[in-house]
């Protein structure tokens, strides 16, 4: 992770030099140069991204809105509506802290 200045300079350096001096300067790879010019152009400004976060398969609301309408259902059948394995709605109950007790 590099800091917001050395990024700034790096790229106010690269707009009077050519990419190869100013790696060989600040000490940074071709392409780190390359995407910091692109979000300067793009955004305007150099701050970090934020991450991008999301569910792959099951959304933890909507599995917990699942197992409160089928609290009988297995985790087979609950893969089934979820297109996953039994397996995976295991972890990810456990995940959640999500418990399925039969009595």
């Amino acid at each position: 992770m590099y800091s917001k200045d050395l990024k700034e300079r790096a790229v106010a350096y690269r707009s009077n030099h050519t990419q190869r001096e100013t790696c060989e300067v600040f000490g940074i790879s071709t392409y780190a140069i390359k995407s910091w010019v692109k979000q300067q152009r793009e955004s305007g400004n150099l701050d970090r991204k934020p991450m991008k976060r999301s569910w792959r398969k099951i959304d933890p609301e909507k599995l917990k809105a699942y197992i409160g309408k089928n609290p009988d259902a297995f985790f087979h059948e609950i893969a089934v509506e979820f297109e996953c394995t039994g397996e995976g709605i295991r972890k990810a109950c456990r995940r959640h802290k999500i418990t399925i007790k039969k009595r």
